[in-house]
């Protein structure tokens, strides 16, 4: 039975009620995990991708298949450190499925995006992240409303202050990434990351407040 209050106070509330979700199924949309998330330990950096995968949804854990392999590999960091930097998140939080037509992964339907709207929306009042990354064209779609991801990879970003810096989704199926120009701007929107993590480890990159207490 899926529980949202109306006021979190704490990550870890928040996220026991989001590791019981079933709005999805509760709505009649097919699913084939329960919610998948990462533990908080006072990440300063919000990643936003679009659902998980078969191997995440196994696990429950996010970004463990060949794509979080790659994205590791775009930022330079190692599998421990890459957690203890991002908090995880995505578009919709469960694995859904197969695409009808058998290849690749089903997309989220608009109204299964709707319900897990409210899992971001506190996740990001009560994290205030340093940095956001938005992973895939429609995670910075629902972010930020934008559907240009060519022209945003390579740009700093705002939402209400905190800078978002979009990348490519990095799936093998994916040629985006193996054209020359989408390169550079992915080398440009690497480097945006780093600098920008840079700036909150030694503190010059601030959203104001303090993340509720874990």
């Amino acid at each position: 039975m899926t529980t949202r209050k109306s006021a979190y106070r704490s990550v870890s509330s928040l996220q026991r009620d989001t590791s019981r979700c079933r709005a999805c199924v509760e709505a009649g949309y097919p699913l084939e995990s329960l919610p998948v998330r990462a533990p908080f330990h006072g990440q300063r950096a919000y990643m936003y991708g679009q659902a998980p995968g078969i191997v995440e949804g196994e696990q429950r854990l996010p970004w463990r298949g060949r794509a979080g392999q790659t994205l590791r590999r775009w930022l330079e960091l190692d599998e421990e450190t890459f957690y203890a930097t991002f908090y995880c998140a995505s578009v919709t939080r469960c694995y859904p499925g197969r695409a009808p037509s058998g290849r690749g992964d089903r997309t989220p339907t608009p109204p299964e995006q709707e319900l897990c709207r409210f899992w971001r929306e506190w996740e990001l009042e009560l994290l205030r992240p340093a940095l956001i990354v938005t992973v895939g064209g429609l995670a910075l779609k629902q972010l930020l409303g934008r559907s240009d991801l060519t022209d945003c990879v390579g740009r700093r970003l705002e939402l209400d202050g905190t800078p978002v810096v979009p990348l490519p989704h990095p799936s093998g199926a994916s040629s985006w990434p193996f054209i020359p120009a989408n390169r550079v701007k992915l080398d440009t929107a690497l480097a945006l990351v780093r600098d920008e993590l840079t700036q909150a480890a030694a503190g010059g990159r601030s959203s104001g407040r303090r993340p509720a207490a874990y």
